[in-house]
């Protein structure tokens, strides 16, 4: 393979744009990505892409783009759901490896598609779940694998809780808590959820179509627990918060000697308490853990999205040219859909639904 890739970009003015910079993170990369064009149905926005990118060309449709540029990679940038089959699938036929925008697909039928695609052309898939390769999740990895919390017997998400909060939460920005549960527990098993309007039951008249594509949501509560190997539970809550709103979004760890907390980003604030009692019995003593490890000063200044999409592109190199899936896949990335699909599937049927689900078509259409 090529030190320097040829690099298109996907974007879609107004129907989720070019996401959280998908599409200038390859300006970083001078050495080792040029772009080549950006495919936009919008004009104005095409046009503005370009300046942006300061790339040669630009096209009104991404599989001209794809036929006519012959990209190696390409970022599919829009934050918009209901094209990222098309554009993956698309892709991949043609040979080009991807960067893509979460969440993936708006149902598990579209995801397997998409993975299936990938396979078949021997694509790599790199999913834009920038909190999955910040050097603190590392970290922790490290200390639940030397014991430092004990065994870890539960793990308690909490989405970002806005105007969001319920279903819309659970799909853009569960998906990141979801994924960071798999990424320290291993594949949960089974999922069991309960999906609330208001005070009641979630019922038919709560099921609406959400905003960026991704299909149908239901509710404005939901709580689910999911089941991982070892015995280990998850859970994972959002409202629409009164108060507080994006002060929980995060993930804690809770083991037999201690617990740690993770927020979201590419440098994430994150904490170690080495308590059992996780803190209640007195006052908990919560040392910082940053990329150089527990206690330490943090070296790295930069705690942009950008430095995550950073690491990402990194990796998706590496991945490549070592001929390895991605740190974070198209395979992860369909997981994460699984599990939210699992809070949906169980609620409708009022019992704990197995993981990964049969039904491949959404649970709520």
């Amino acid at each position: 393979m090529p030190t320097r890739y040829r690099v298109a970009v996907i974007g879609r003015t107004g129907k989720g744009n070019y996401g959280h910079g998908l599409d200038t993170v390859w300006l970083d990369f001078p050495d080792r990505a040029e772009i080549v064009a950006v495919a936009d149905e919008n004009e104005m926005g095409r046009s503005a892409a370009q300046r942006r990118l300061k790339c040669p060309k630009a096209y009104a449709d991404f599989r001209q783009m794809l036929e006519t540029e012959k990209p190696q990679i390409v970022s599919v940038a829009d934050r918009f759901l209901d094209r990222h089959r098309d554009m993956v699938i698309a892709c991949a036929n043609a040979g080009a490896h991807i960067f893509l925008e979460k969440p993936i697909a708006p149902t598990l039928a579209e995801a397997d598609e998409m993975v299936a695609a990938c396979e078949k052309n021997h694509v790599r898939c790199a999913i834009a779940h920038q909190t999955r390769y910040s050097p603190q999740a590392n970290r922790i990895r490290e200390l639940l694998a030397t014991g430092r919390i004990g065994d870890l017997v539960e793990m308690r998400g909490r989405g970002k809780e806005d105007q969001r909060g319920g279903g819309e939460d659970l799909m853009v920005l569960g998906t990141h808590i979801l994924d960071l549960m798999r990424f320290f527990g291993g594949d949960p098993q089974w999922c069991f959820a309960r999906i609330l309007q208001g005070n009641d039951a979630a019922g038919a008249s709560a099921i609406r179509t959400g905003g960026e594509g991704m299909g149908l949501v239901q509710g404005d509560k939901a709580h689910a627990t999911y089941g991982f190997p070892k015995g280990v539970v998850g859970t994972f809550s959002t409202l629409k918060a009164k108060d507080g709103a994006a002060t929980r979004f995060g993930l804690q760890l809770l083991g037999t000697k201690g617990m740690i907390f993770i927020s979201m980003g590419s440098l994430p604030p994150a904490f170690l308490v080495e308590d059992p009692s996780w803190g209640w019995r007195g006052q908990p003593k919560w040392q910082p853990i940053t990329s150089a490890g527990v206690g330490g000063a943090e070296p790295q200044k930069d705690a942009s999205l950008g430095a995550g999409n950073r690491a990402i592109v990194e990796d998706l190199f590496n991945s490549i040219e070592k001929q390895r899936e991605p740190l974070g896949s198209l395979r992860d990335g369909r997981w994460t859909l699984e599990m939210i699909h699992g809070v949906y599937a169980s609620h409708q049927k009022g019992a704990m639904v197995e993981l990964p689900l049969k039904m491949r078509s959404h649970p709520l259409a």
